[in-house]
């Protein structure tokens, strides 16, 4: 084992076992699964907090840095689009508590379209939470070895144990109170790593930056607008975000979100800077593990760190969120026993993709081009719709979803060319889709 290798496995296991030390041990399901300490709910800065780093997972700034790398700082700017997904959240969240009694999302479906419709959502959103964990546990272990190696399932299954053990200890309060150091940790790192790409050895410029992409369809342009349509739904079928909309009040709640937006985005593309420098050094394939080797062995831990850190937060969010889904959500135990049992489930069904080769940014684009008619059930939320509409609009999105899956969509309906052309016109089709057939049966109702 090379003296690299042992730091990276120092760093996985000294920076878990002081999270697990210095979580809070949960006591009771208020604290387990609503993150509530001595009767307090999180403020504007912890809420704000956990919801960027939750959402800054390892395979979106792993993305964020090769499509720096492929498309210059058009392609940061075009993954950040993603981040528009924290205003649309805020704000319908907020009118859903304000203008009405919902206390989750769960209870907004159940009230507006029953049992039927929970169901079918809530294996959406099982599906979306069985993604993260393998999505992001894969990119740890490129950093370990190459994929199908020893060291890179090692490293997976490792980190999957260590961040499952401080998560069982206090559920959401350990989510949210680590989300909050790694926040910062992030911050430090990101930070060191521009410090370097921006030093006077390098003569790297931020002009360069700002001149590094072309801002055409083909360029980046395609994925930006395709990132912005599916933040009109996106955000709903991730529990991670949703759950942290009904733990503090509306107003503390509809503060975190908007500055979550503008913060993670900023990160995003902050990080897509990496990919811009390996670009302009003729570097290619992983942007960000390149450029750590270019740079040495301690801004290659640096960036190991910041993975490991990302992930983490995701992944401890993940299992919290599932484990409330099934405990509270849908009431099949609301005890400490089963919200536990809950989260060893999901970390072990979760880490099986790992080992049939899956590729990380499909669990972004395409989960999100399938959950696509979400979009008029949240955005007109407060429109007189029946049960129908649920069902017509949800499966009309994937349908959508399966067309491009298979690239079996008309190219006749494409107008733009380049990569994720059909991502954007696939979304942008589908949604117009949806929105229609959602309002049918209230057209024929009047």
């Amino acid at each position: 084992m090379t003296d690299l290798e042992i730091w990276q496995w120092g760093l996985v296991i000294a920076s878990s076992s002081l999270l697990f030390i210095f979580s809070p041990w949960a006591k009771n399901t208020n604290q387990f699964f609503k993150a509530v300490q001595k009767k307090k709910a999180p403020n504007t800065f912890m809420l704000m907090g956990s919801l960027v780093i939750s959402w800054i997972f390892a395979k979106s700034i792993t993305n964020a840095a090769n499509l720096g790398l492929d498309y210059g700082i058009v392609g940061g700017v075009a993954y950040a689009g993603y981040y528009f997904s924290f205003i649309i959240a805020g704000i319908v969240i907020y009118k859903m508590r304000t203008q009405s009694t919902y206390t989750s999302i769960h209870h907004f479906l159940t009230s507006k379209f029953g049992q039927g419709a929970v169901a079918v959502f809530s294996i959406l959103i099982a599906i979306r939470l069985f993604n993260e964990v393998w999505s992001n546990t894969m990119v740890i272990g490129s950093y370990f070895g190459d994929m199908g190696s020893q060291a890179y399932y090692g490293s997976i299954i490792l980190f999957t144990l260590l961040t499952l053990a401080y998560v069982l200890k206090g559920g959401m309060s350990s989510s949210i109170f680590t989300d909050v150091i790694q926040m910062g940790l992030f911050t430090v790192l990101l930070v060191v790593i521009l410090w370097n790409i921006f030093g006077t050895e390098t003569n790297f410029t931020f002009q360069e930056t700002i001149t590094s992409g072309i801002w055409s369809f083909d360029m980046g342009i395609n994925l930006l607008f395709a990132a912005i349509l599916q933040s009109l739904s996106y955000p709903f079928h991730d529990p991670v975000l949703t759950d942290r909309g009904f733990l503090s009040s509306p107003k503390v709640t509809l503060k975190s979100f908007l500055w979550a937006g503008l913060v993670g985005a900023l990160c995003i593309i902050l990080f897509s800077i990496i990919g811009v420098y390996a670009k302009s050094q003729g570097l290619s394939g992983q942007a960000a593990v390149e450029v750590g080797k270019l740079f040495g062995t301690v801004i290659l831990l640096v960036i190991n760190f910041i993975m490991i850190t990302s992930a983490a937060s995701t992944l401890d969010s993940t299992f919290s969120s599932f484990s409330k889904l099934l405990s509270i959500d849908l009431n099949l135990g609301n005890t400490l026993r089963f919200g536990r049992l809950s989260m060893i489930a999901v970390a072990v069904v979760g880490t099986l993709p790992v080992f049939f080769n899956a590729e990380i940014l499909s669990a972004t684009t395409i989960s999100g081009t399938m959950i696509i008619g979400l979009t008029p059930i949240f955005l007109f939320w407060k429109s007189d719709a029946p049960k129908i509409s649920f069902h017509l609009s949800v499966f009309c999105g994937i349908l959508f979803g399966f067309l491009l899956i298979f690239k079996v969509f008309p190219e006749s309906l494409i107008f733009t060319e380049g990569k994720y052309a059909d991502l954007l016109w696939v979304n942008f089709w589908g949604i117009l889709s949806c929105i229609i057939l959602y309002f049918i049966p209230v057209w024929i109702k009047k």
